[in-house]
C-alpha cells in the first residue's frame, strides 16, 4: 500500500479512505487492466468455420488479455492468504472459467469437436492452460516468447478438443 501511495502522490490513509481495504484496491486495478477481447471474440467464434482455427483465435486474444493483467494476477495470489485477497481471487478464477465455458460452448459447435470428454472437461483444460499461473511459469519465469506459449497452448488444447483434427 506504501508504494502504491507513493507512486500516486497520495497518503496510505487516503488509499483506504478511497477503496476500504487492499483487496478492493487490487480489484479496481484489476477491473481497470481488464480486457474484455475475449468475451467479443467468443461473439465472433460463430463465424469460424474450423475449431482449430476459432481455438487458435480464442488463445490469442486470451494471451494478450492475460498478458495485461500478470503482474496484478500475482500480487493477488501472493496476497490470497488473508480472506478478502483469497475471496478476490476465487471469483476472479470463476469468471475467468465462466468465460473460458461461453468460448467451449462455442468450439462444441464445430466440427471434430470430441465425444470422449465433457464440455465440463474441456472447459477445465482450456481454464488450466489458458490460465495466469501456466503463461506466469512458461512466458514469465522461463522466458518463452508470448506467441510461443500461445502456440503451444492452443496445440495442447486442441489435442483434446478436436483429436481426429491433423496436429
Amino acid at each position: 500500500m506504501a508504494g502504491i501511495a507513493r507512486a500516486a502522490g497520495v497518503a496510505v490513509q487516503t488509499l483506504y479512505l478511497s477503496f476500504g481495504s487492499k483487496a478492493a484496491v487490487l480489484e479496481a486495478a484489476l477491473g481497470a487492466a481488464a480486457d474484455d477481447a475475449p468475451i467479443e471474440c467468443i461473439e465472433h467464434l460463430g463465424s469460424e468455420p474450423d475449431g482449430r482455427a476459432a481455438l487458435l483465435r480464442y488463445a490469442a486474444v486470451t494471451t494478450r488479455a492475460i498478458e495485461r493483467q500478470h503482474a496484478l494476477d500475482a500480487v493477488l495470489r501472493a496476497a490470497a492468504a488473508d480472506p478478502e485477497p483469497a475471496e478476490l481471487l476465487d471469483r476472479m478464477r470463476r469468471a475467468a472459467l465462466a468465460v473460458h465455458a461461453r468460448a467451449v460452448d462455442e468450439l462444441a459447435e464445430k466440427p471434430g469437436f470430441t465425444t470422449q470428454i465433457s464440455v465440463q472437461r474441456a472447459t477445465e483444460i482450456v481454464g488450466a492452460l489458458l490460465s495466469p499461473e501456466a503463461y506466469g511459469l512458461l512466458v514469465v519465469t522461463s522466458g518463452w516468447p508470448a506467441a510461443d506459449w500461445t502456440e503451444w497452448t492452443s496445440r495442447h488444447i486442441a489435442a483434446d478438443l478436436f483429436p481426429g483434427d491433423p496436429a
